[in-house]
């Protein structure tokens, strides 16, 4: 039996997969935030998350990248002074 090559169309698979587990984590946690709340009002939720996912998000394209900005930028689909302000709010550099 040969082994199975990996294809484009694989690959478009599996971050497609990624993705929807992806939105699935964040769905569960989201639904998991809310019960542990218990009755308290969430204030600034938008901003927790966003803060949550934004630094990792971009400590692994940067490594991705090997610490090149544009690339990095390109691979986000965000303006090189956009990431470069990102960066440093996070403390990333």
């Amino acid at each position: 039996m040969q082994p199975r090559t990996h294809t484009k169309s694989d690959a478009r698979s599996d971050a497609a997969a990624r993705e929807n587990e992806l939105s699935s984590m964040v769905r569960k946690v989201m639904k998991q935030y809310f019960k542990d709340l218990d009755g308290e009002k969430p204030c600034g939720i938008y901003s927790m998350v966003v803060n949550c996912v934004e630094k990792p998000m971009l400590e692994v394209v940067m490594n991705h990248a090997q610490g090149n900005q544009t690339r990095a930028a390109e691979l986000l689909g965000i303006n090189r002074n956009t990431l470069r302000k990102k960066l440093q709010e996070h403390g990333i550099e």
